[in-house]
């Protein structure tokens, strides 16, 4: 060996181990090969370092307890931007060389590593399709194109809120949503008479940092979410545009730059300022009207985190199911469209609703946009409900992006703008379960508060069924238990003793199992939706583990004296799996099973796979975890 390669060599070797020292991980740059801890990363940053793209990735990682201190020194001193830490799910997001990941992947202290995903809002912008929202620029040059999804069907006559209430029931009730905080994590809020009086407090979470300031909203879909929720209707006449909730209260933590675009990070931060303030501004409920791809099990997504966190909490966290219902290349429906974090299993994952402008029930549709189960990986059941989201009529920020630039969405009344899609049937959720809180206190004096689990139990038992042209009932992975029937839902709230033992009968009277709406009796579906399986007959009557605050929905639980007929939805209906959706080759329930097949099986091909390749992994296609 030559003196000149020995020197080459020892200085390679020198290279390795400052590479080592700095982060405190071996490095692994040179190996293509597939290792175990390469699916500690999440799908899309597992396919860069597989490709060998050296791109600088906006990361999140989630590391051991008592690492992430750590981790962002170690980050920071090998060059890496640190931009924030999220102590409340042990994580920090950086930016991170692309030939870091693999031996970042490789530490031991390191959990998962996820993209800092670019969130959007689930709302369609009328009858427009494919809309361009703009980037984000924030601390990456250029993150790409944000398209809001849009080939869904959004024609029809506009769904007025006069309309939206008493289809609803909501106009029967006395409620309004008194007392009850709602923090919309969103665009933002532009102020007006609509909500005078009932904004607690406004944060600012777009430029890295937590500003309070005067309420605004550049771009528009956090003021029409807010209107659906608790707009007074002020500015229409006799007030007949009013929200859901007009009494509610709102704090809102802006989240989404002037094009509709933010950061996933800059979600987390705004869901754990909620956990974390949420007894200082009164919080109650958070309203996610936005979300991204899934990428990853629920487990190992940070998103998902930190709505479990805040779940925990006893805060209920509503979010939109997504809207990629529809395949945007043939146009045909399909399955496993859930968006992240509708697919965490303690969030309230709400579907859209055609309510066509009746007060009726029976004319109503789910339109094809709306994202069907199950979740990516996990295989649960969502949407848990589905609710009114279609042409939505509510509050107008008149100096924000999508009211300057699509002024044909403007109403009659130009104070009200129409929008369609799973953000507005989150917001119509959340309104109907601050109405839902205030009449429990009222009925219930004294006694401790609903939580979610409880929550999300009352609004499916009480979920009437929905139906397609044909007349025949939607399945649950695009229903989940059906569609929301808030004034079943208060009444069946109102009858609830929190006080009651565990284990014991807690309603205080025995409703009836039907609701009058329309001028016609709707049964209620008397069921719950705990994970891939549907749980029939009294699990609401009994006050049950599973409705705690500290038990995560879905996960292996005790129930007590419930009378509980499970059936496996994903797996063990063939019904509704027969011609819509395949795991693998063309079979059901292949444990090696990656693919959604849109409306057929003749194949796999980009115009018939859900999203092409979105839960491949690359290697060995286990991109979904069939049980």
């Amino acid at each position: 060996m030559t003196v000149s390669v020995m020197l080459r060599r020892a200085t390679c070797l020198a290279a390795a181990l400052v590479a080592v020292i700095l982060l405190g991980f071996p490095t692994t740059h040179a190996s293509p090969l597939r290792t175990p801890q390469l699916d500690r990363l999440d799908r899309v940053l597992r396919e860069a370092v597989e490709r060998r793209d050296r791109t600088p990735r906006r990361v999140i990682v989630r590391v051991r307890p008592g690492s992430r201190a750590r981790i962002a020194k170690d980050l920071g001193a090998h060059g890496d931007r640190v931009v924030s830490e999220h102590r409340s799910i042990e994580a920090v997001t950086a930016v991170v060389h692309g030939d870091d990941l693999a031996a970042l992947a490789s530490s031991d202290a390191v959990l998962s590593i996820s993209e800092d995903a670019v969130v959007r809002p689930t709302g369609l912008l009328g009858s427009l399709t494919g809309a361009l929202v703009g980037t984000v620029t924030n601390l990456v040059k250029v993150v790409g194109e944000v398209v809001l999804p849009g080939s869904g069907d959004t024609s029809g006559p506009a769904t007025y809120p006069w309309v939206l209430r008493s289809t609803l029931g909501a106009d029967q009730l006395r409620a309004t949503g008194q007392g009850v905080g709602v923090a919309v994590i969103d665009s933002g809020l532009e102020m007006s008479d609509e909500f005078r009086g009932r904004v607690t407090a406004f944060y600012d979470f777009t430029g890295g940092g937590i500003v309070a300031t005067q309420p605004y909203d550049d771009y528009g879909h956090g003021t029409h979410v807010a209107g659906t929720i608790a707009g007074s209707g002020e500015r229409s006449y006799r007030r007949q545009y009013r929200g859901l909730a007009p009494g509610a209260r709102l704090i809102v933590l802006k989240v989404l730059d002037r094009n509709g675009a933010g950061y996933t990070s800059d979600v987390i931060r705004a869901i754990d300022f909620a956990v974390e303030q949420r007894d200082r501004l009164g919080i109650s409920i958070i309203n996610l009207s936005l979300g991204h791809p899934i990428a990853q099990p629920a487990a190992d997504d940070p998103l998902v985190q930190a709505v479990d966190r805040a779940s925990r909490a006893g805060l209920i966290v509503v979010v939109s199911a997504g809207n990629m219902g529809v395949n945007p290349a043939t146009g045909r429906p399909g399955y496993a469209g859930i968006t992240s974090p509708g697919n965490a299993p303690s969030a309230i994952t709400v579907g859209a609703a055609k309510s066509l402008d009746t007060v009726a029930r029976h004319d109503d549709r789910i339109p094809d946009y709306s994202s069907a189960g199950p979740t990516w990986y996990d295989g649960l059941v969502k949407p848990d409900v589905v609710a009114p989201g279609h042409n939505i009529v509510a509050a107008a920020a008149r100096s924000g992006t999508i009211y300057q630039a699509y002024p044909e969405l403007r109403s009659d009344d130009p104070d009200y703008i129409r929008l369609s899609g799973t953000s507005m049937a989150a917001a119509v959720t959340s309104g109907s379960i601050a109405l839902l809180l205030e009449a429990h206190a009222a009925a219930n004096p004294g006694r401790p508060r609903l939580t979610p689990n409880a929550v999300k139990a009352a609004l499916q038992y009480t979920a009437i069924g929905i139906h397609d042209d044909l007349g025949l009932e939607y399945d649950p992975l695009r229903k989940g238990a059906g569609a929301l029937n808030t004034l079943g839902a208060v009444t069946l709230a109102q009858s609830i003793d929190t006080s009651a033992p565990q284990g014991t009968y807690w309603l205080t009277t025995s409703p009836s199992p039907w609701t009058v709406l329309g001028g016609r009796s709707h049964a209620w579906s008397q069921a719950v939706i705990w994970g891939s399986a549907v749980i029939w007959g009294s699990s609401t009557a009994f006050h049950e583990m599973a409705w705690g605050s500290g038990v995560i929905w879905g996960s292996g639980v005790i129930w007590g004296s419930a009378v509980i007929w499970g059936s496996n939805v994903v797996w063990d209906d063939a019904h509704t799996w027969a011609d819509a959706v395949i795991w693998g080759s063309d079979a059901i329930g292949y444990t090696d099973g990656s693919a959604v097949i849109w409306g057929s099986t003749s194949g796999l091909n980009a115009q018939t796979v859900a999203w092409k390749d979105v839960g491949a992994d690359g290697a060995d296609a286990s991109g979904v975890n069939v049980r």
